[in-house]
């Protein structure tokens, strides 16, 4: 990732790569934006988010890296 604009939000940048990342668990991933779950059905949200990255393919987990660089250096993420 080190060729990347960025998208003018580190944190984002962060929590896509952690959703991304088949080595953190729902746990961690859960712990990581703790600050923004503040009940039940959020948390149950953002359990089913992270486990739909958990059942793809590193195949497909690294076309959506790819798509995310994409992005980021898109003409949208010059300006960031």
């Amino acid at each position: 990732m080190s060729n990347l604009l960025g998208s003018g939000c580190q944190f984002l940048e962060d929590v896509i790569a952690q959703a991304i990342d088949p080595e953190i668990s729902i746990e961690e991933f859960l712990s990581f934006i703790k600050e923004f779950v503040h009940d039940d059905s959020t948390q149950t949200a953002v359990e089913e988010f992270k486990q739909c990255f958990l059942n793809q393919s590193n195949e497909t987990l690294a076309n959506v890296q790819g798509m995310m660089n994409i992005i980021y250096n898109s003409i949208y993420c010059v300006p960031f």
